[in-house]
């Protein structure tokens, strides 16, 4: 019953921790990317034989992306930018890092790739260039430290770093940030999402925290911001406080769902400020999570994240779960009479 509770758990799935996993913009196709080296694609309403292809690597993969439903991108620990044709199993290096390439996402309102690694470097390319990185790479653009995670929403790009650094760039005119910020959490930064109707972005941290923030930096603007404690227990007076490495938002609610290394996943209404609702708890920590383009499914790393180093755990497991309408859509405000 509780494997009924969790989602449809997705067969042939990575047989190392999962780095990200994504679903494509106009299908129900997964992208699941790996420490196993792999980049896989499945597709996430196939009762059987969801499994559609895979991608070898030289090294661990941190992070992938869909460019189209028969292409994506990966972000390789070798230090590659690679672009992946699904039905042709092509590969195309678009270049390189000087270090590990942490994240990747594709910017569908200006046709470019943007990578973030721990070269402490921002790059953007032109997968539409010929292959190799003279022609492919648009321009690199320093940060102050390593690059921990990137989101793209419109032409708004939010690029967090080590060193709780936040760096606010309009994909239009790359020259400088619009806006440097700190993060207002005071401990490193695990993931950063714009909001999906582009007025600000949600960060997550190790100390399991989020902070709710917003671009509009007049007074009326930043009096909305906020940040709430989460993924945290008390077990014999003593608190646990576990690392929230996912957040996806809701594509049609605008709610959003966070990830912990405590095994659960959450739902929020963050203009309301509650708790919309909790899964039951996933057999290992959640390393990542996507929500279909409609909204009605979840997909659901269950993977250990070697927060606690190595030890025994298990499985990695992906697992897609029906999304109900009333697990993610707001509650009305009750008048008060």
């Amino acid at each position: 019953m509780a494997a009924l509770t969790m989602g449809r758990e997705i067969s042939n799935p990575p047989t190392d921790g999962i780095s990200n996993i994504r679903f494509s913009n106009s299908s129900d196709h997964l992208l699941v990317s790996s420490w196993d080296k792999t980049v896989r694609l499945y597709d996430a309403n196939a009762n059987t034989n969801s499994f559609k292809g895979e991608f070898m690597h030289s090294a661990a993969v941190l992070d992938c992306c869909f460019h189209d439903d028969s292409s994506g991108f990966s972000a390789c620990a070798d230090n590659t930018v690679t672009r992946l044709v699904f039905g042709y199993g092509r590969e195309d290096v678009l270049g390189t890092h000087d270090a590990p390439v942490r994240c990747i996402e594709y910017s569908y309102a200006t046709g470019q790739v943007v990578t973030g690694s721990w070269d402490k470097n921002l790059k953007c390319w032109d997968p539409r260039g010929a292959s190799g990185q003279e022609r492919t790479l648009v321009g690199t653009y320093n940060q102050l430290d390593r690059v921990y995670s990137l989101s793209v929403n419109g032409h708004r790009l939010v690029v967090a770093t080590a060193g709780r650094h936040v760096n606010i760039y309009d994909l239009r005119n790359m020259s400088q940030p619009e806006q440097r910020r700190e993060s207002s959490l005071k401990y490193q930064t695990r993931c950063v999402r714009c909001y999906p109707n582009q007025t600000g972005y949600a960060l997550s941290s190790v100390e399991g925290r989020v902070a709710m923030e917003f671009f509009d930096t007049s007074e009326a603007g930043q009096s909305k911001k906020y940040a709430f404690k989460c993924h945290r227990k008390t077990e014999a007076g003593r608190d646990i406080v576990y690392p929230v490495n996912a957040i996806a938002f809701h594509p049609i609610y605008g709610t959003f769902a966070t990830g912990g290394c405590d095994g659960y996943v959450n739902v929020w209404d963050g203009n309301n400020k509650k708790r919309l609702y909790q899964y039951p708890k996933y057999p290992s920590s959640i390393a990542a999570l996507s929500f279909s383009r409609d909204g009605k499914l979840l997909a659901v790393a269950s993977s250990y994240t070697y927060e606690e180093g190595e030890k025994l755990h298990e499985p990695d497991s992906i697992f897609v779960r029906s999304v109900n309408e009333v697990e993610v859509k707001p509650k009305p405000k009750m008048m008060l009479l």
